[in-house]
């Protein structure tokens, strides 16, 4: 398999690794994968996510198997458990079914040839997102954005924060809002840390502070990434999202969902038929002696079509 390298994920001379995202933005530790087995608890433990790059990430720790010479019988468990790491995000199941379960005859060129186009093409798509995006930001807007879409996320420079990058690299002066993304802080952590290392002005914000930055005029657009798209253009992204779009709404300020081929479900009429992911109360509650109060924690919410500006996907909704 050829070398690839992203801001996440790298694979050179063999060894593939991944950048540990739980634990930035304090330190930057690579993992190395050299079995399924890790990759499965870095997607399930959040070391690896993003949409578009858990599905790429699984597809290159499939071909990394099958060229060890994993088992037609060992390949196909190993693949059935990496679609199931993780629920909502598409993007996966959508990587692991053409590298495996595509209906081709399992050969070890074939998985390889998939798992590395997966990952060219997601280059590809995140750099025509960026060009499409950036061309509706403004000199002087100020941009929200939620979660973390970027680098971190993909294989190439991102989907909504690959936006504001193209847009902040065409010269734009821009400043970004980054809402902190309760409960485990992917824009404080994540986000925050992406633009702090591209240069870009940025300022942080509790996820319940930016109705009230809109209300304020602060704010000219938000862009967002999605973890599925349903055919009536809903769209799954990481909860709070769809506050954050009512509340535009209300406002009057565009909202754009940012999103790869990858993550479109054609098989889903409407986000009500969207699996939403429920971790672990632990994640909510915080310190030793809250562990015992109930806690409800969906990672992803679904913003209606309605509540969309546009859909930004290479191939147009």
């Amino acid at each position: 398999m050829k070398d690839l390298d992203s801001l996440g994920l790298r694979h050179q001379s063999g060894r593939l690794e991944i950048l540990d995202q739980t634990r930035l933005p304090d330190e930057e530790v690579w993992i190395e994968v050299p079995h399924p087995e890790v990759m499965i608890e870095c997607i399930k433990r959040l070391a690896v996510r993003g949409a578009p790059l858990i599905g790429a990430a699984a597809a290159i720790t499939l071909a990394r198997f099958a060229e060890d010479g994993a088992s037609p019988v060992a390949f196909f468990e190993i693949a059935k458990r990496l679609r199931e790491a993780r629920p909502t995000a598409v993007n996966l199941m959508w990587a692991v079914d053409r590298v495996a379960f595509s209906g081709n005859d399992f050969t070890v060129k074939e998985v390889v040839a998939q798992a590395e186009e997966i990952f060219d093409e997601d280059v590809a798509e995140c750099e025509w997102m960026a060009e499409k995006g950036a061309a509706l930001i403004q000199d002087g807007d100020g941009v929200l954005t939620h979660c973390n879409s970027g680098g971190l996320a993909t294989c190439g420079i991102g989907t909504a924060l690959g936006v504001i990058k193209r847009a902040h690299q065409k010269g734009k002066a821009i400043h970004v809002y980054v809402d902190e993304t309760r409960p485990l802080l992917q824009g404080a952590r994540l986000t925050a840390w992406e633009l702090t290392k591209a240069g870009i002005p940025m300022t942080l914000l509790c996820d319940n502070m930016a109705a009230h930055l809109m209300s304020l005029k602060k704010v000219q657009k938000i862009f967002v990434g999605a973890d599925r798209v349903a055919r009536n253009g809903d769209a799954a992204n990481k909860i709070g999202t769809y506050g954050l779009a009512i509340a535009a709404k209300y406002h009057q300020i565009p909202f754009y969902v940012v999103a790869p081929t990858s993550t479109r479900d054609n098989s889903i009429e409407t986000g009500l038929g969207i699996p939403i992911e429920l971790r672990k109360e632990s994640e909510v509650q915080l310190g030793p002696n809250r562990t015992s109060f109930p806690a409800w924690n969906p990672a992803f919410d679904v913003t209606p079509r309605s509540l969309i500006t546009d859909l930004i996907m290479p191939k147009e909704c």
